[in-house]
């Protein structure tokens, strides 16, 4: 299930990236070499052999002229909903410091957050945790005069 799901979203993702290059009246080969990235290697991701990191993904879009964002949303790294994260998710894929396995492990710990954060605040009753208060928590320290 999981699987189709991913050939799936990659599969539309290539046909989206083709679509673009062609609009762009760009050739493969022309668009491999703007985006630093081998000719046979975009077109495994062209026809849905390939799922790109998000680093390749930004170059394509760049050398596309188009919103790596949308090309994120297209590969299923961001919600299509604007008004959930967007600045975060994009930054954590725009950090050249971090792995890509590193920026896949903190998008799901972002997204878990956000997906507790809203049963939260569909069922206040939900909530496990409580913020501690100053006096309660050990670890903060007495305000100094």
């Amino acid at each position: 299930m999981v699987k189709s799901k991913v050939t799936s979203a990659v599969g539309s993702l290539g046909e989206y990236l083709k679509e673009q290059r062609v609009s762009a009246e760009m050739s493969l080969r022309q668009l491999a070499d703007q985006a630093g990235v081998s000719n046979p290697y975009l077109s495994q991701i062209e026809r849905g052999l390939r799922k790109p990191s998000a680093e390749v993904l930004q170059q394509i879009a760049k050398a596309l002229r188009i919103s790596a964002e949308q090309v994120y949303v297209r590969a299923g790294i961001l919600s299509p909903d604007s008004n959930v994260g967007g600045s975060v998710e994009l930054a954590v894929l725009a950090d050249p410091s971090l792995t890509e396995r590193q920026k896949h492990s903190l998008l799901d710990v972002y997204h878990s957050f956000l997906a507790l954060n809203s049963r939260v605040s569909d069922d206040p009753m939900a909530a496990t945790e409580e913020e501690p208060h100053p006096e309660e928590n050990p670890d903060a320290h007495p305000a100094q005069d």
